[in-house]
């Protein structure tokens, strides 16, 4: 899985609790890393910058639903 991939997948389950650079740390990567991926997250359209608790950004609607599959839930 890559980096950007699994910082998809800690968002989705994060529900604020973590802001976004101590949720990249959290999955192993540096602070320019994960700013790195957070904008080309936002080039993408797969989040959203939204001030959601901790966190300043979040998944777009169909990557939401795209997660949850993942997840099976």
């Amino acid at each position: 899985m890559s980096n950007k991939e699994q910082y998809i997948k800690a968002l989705g389950g994060n529900n604020g609790r973590l802001n976004e650079i101590d949720l990249g740390e959290k999955c192993g990567l540096t602070e320019n890393e994960t700013r790195d991926i957070i904008a080309q997250l936002l080039s993408e359209h797969k989040i959203e910058y939204i001030e959601n608790k901790a966190c300043s950004y979040s998944l777009m609607k169909t990557v939401k639903v795209r997660c949850r599959k993942m997840r099976g839930t």
